[in-house]
């Protein structure tokens, strides 16, 4: 009897353990699929996955407030010098000490990055050179006033020079070249799989709750749901927002969300002279291409129906925009009004453009980027249908889709993208709709092509305009000319929603990021 009472005490002992180290164990499944190389593709997930790995100066709440991160403190020296310190004590992962050098050497790294598909330039545009001072000295020598470059280093990564020197892509994919200063350690990446990764214990900040950290690649939105309430993994992120309700009945369950930054747009080609992807009732390529009548710009816009949207595809989760910058965010025109839903105005719009019979065009898309992406792109379809248009919807992985949007030189005539405005508020104007110039980094994200000397001019002079109630004033004017012009069709902003298992709080992030380190043990 005796021994079986000590045989039954050594399991209990051995489920208890168990249970302790699983309950150390965190696995999220995730929508995207990460890129390792923290300066590769400039996307929200991936600089989401980097921040577990690797470092940045300057740190970002979930309500995008900047606090220090591997930088203590910054100022202005001058109006074109910045001065950094830096954290000292700093270890990465394989033990060596972070330095100014690994901060001059991960900025110059960023435009030498081979077949970037949306490189991190733009957020370097400004930095004419960067200077090492001492060890944890830095300078940034600007090409003229930047009052946001803090900002603008928030979403840098910063690498180790001693492991990324001369490495690949592949390098990092590996795990060879994947040393950081992040909570977390490379463990193994198995592409389309999973991405394992180890708390650090020399991290220099507050370490997370989790021992281990495994990020479930899960791209379909059904697969997500049922992965969580089947028990396989413990929290998800982009939960849709037609499984929301559901989640929340259930006692297993939390749901946590929040209006995010990201505006959801049409970018429309402006810049092709013509596009395969434009064609006659036939099928036959247009010789002109109509979207450079902003007749016929307004007639798309008109007959989009946005709270329709809103409503029966995001559940309500989301906010009919008029603009690239969302309400109650810094520049935002309150004057500037939704365009109004009218689709016999806009058959008129398209007849006095000399299209009374409509065109053939055809709206792409990513199918696994965006909450309801290629649903929206349907739905956007159908409505185009009404006014006349001969529609054809085309969504695609985003892996096979960004690499095809340029700029410059897109062949796609009318498409979706999204927009996070946490990183600056005139990221959405430099980015989206400058004329885009490879010597300035702007334009870079201008998919559509427009160009306007003026709105250009503003945009700049808002770039180096210290004084914020001015520089809200110049932002509110660039988007008013923009959005006369329709430089391109907002729709709205998405909503940041994510779900867990019960025990697990979860604070959700205005820049949609992912971080293990905002879940926590209740």
């Amino acid at each position: 009897m005796r021994k079986k009472l000590v045989q039954l005490g050594m399991i209990l002992i051995l489920m208890f353990s168990f249970v302790s180290v699983e309950a150390s164990d965190l696995i999220i499944g995730a929508r995207s699929e990460p890129a390792i190389d923290p300066h590769f593709s400039y996307l929200t997930t991936n600089i989401a996955y980097a921040r577990h790995i690797f470092g940045v100066l300057v740190q970002s709440d979930e309500d995008s407030n900047l606090a220090p991160g591997l930088a203590v403190s910054w100022k202005a020296v001058n109006d074109t010098t910045w001065e950094f310190k830096l954290r000292k004590g700093v270890k990465f992962h394989d033990g060596s000490l972070f330095t100014a050098k690994d901060v001059v050497f991960s900025i110059n790294r960023i435009p030498t990055v081979p077949n970037s598909p949306n490189p991190f330039t733009g957020t370097i545009r400004s930095i004419k050179s960067s200077k090492v001072i001492d060890d944890y000295t830095v300078q940034f020598i600007t090409k003229e006033i930047n009052p946001f470059l803090p900002k603008n280093l928030s979403e840098v990564i910063i690498v180790s020079e001693k492991a990324a020197k001369g490495a690949s892509t592949a390098d990092f994919n590996s795990g060879k070249a994947a040393i950081g200063t992040g909570p977390y350690r490379f463990v193994k990446y198995v592409s389309g799989d999973r991405l394992v990764l180890k708390r650090f214990e020399d991290y220099w900040g507050q370490k997370p709750d989790w021992d281990s950290l495994t990020f479930k690649i899960i791209s379909d939105d059904a697969a997500r749901v049922a992965a969580l309430m089947g028990g396989d993994v413990d929290l998800i992120d982009f939960v849709p927002p037609v499984q929301v309700s559901t989640l929340e009945k259930s006692k297993n369950l939390e749901v946590f969300k929040r209006p995010s930054d990201r505006i959801i747009y049409l970018f429309v080609n402006v810049e092709a002279d013509s596009s395969p992807f434009l064609t006659d009732l036939n099928g036959n390529p247009l010789p002109e291409n109509p979207l450079r009548n902003p007749l016929v710009r307004q007639a798309i816009a008109a007959s989009i129906n946005r709270e329709a949207i809103v409503a029966r595809i995001m559940d309500g989760l989301a906010t009919a925009e008029s603009q690239t910058i969302p309400k109650d965010w810094f520049g935002y025109n309150a004057d500037l009004k939704n365009p109004e839903y009218d689709p016999s105005w806009a058959k008129k719009l398209l007849a006095k453009a000399g299209y009374p019979d409509g065109f053939g065009i055809t709206i792409h898309g990513p199918n696994d980027r965006y909450v309801n992406d290629g649903k929206i792109c349907q739905a956007v379809g159908q409505m185009l249908s009404r006014i006349g248009l001969k529609v054809k919807v085309d969504t695609s992985p985003k892996a096979v889709f960004f690499p095809k949007i340029g700029p410059p030189g897109t062949q796609f005539a009318l498409g979706l993208l999204g927009w996070g405005n946490s990183p600056l508020e005139t990221d959405g104007l430099v980015g989206l709709m400058h004329t885009f110039s490879k010597e300035k980094g702007m334009g870079q994200y201008n998919a559509g092509g427009y160009g306007n000397p003026a709105f250009d001019s503003i945009v700049e002079k808002a770039l180096v305009t210290v004084d914020e109630a001015e520089r809200s004033r110049l932002e509110q004017k660039a988007s008013r000319i923009a959005m006369q012009d329709i430089a391109l069709i907002p729709l709205h902003t998405q909503f940041t929603i994510a779900a867990a298992r019960k025990g697990i709080h979860f604070v959700p992030r205005a820049d949609e990021a992912t971080l293990a380190m905002n879940a926590k043990k209740n």
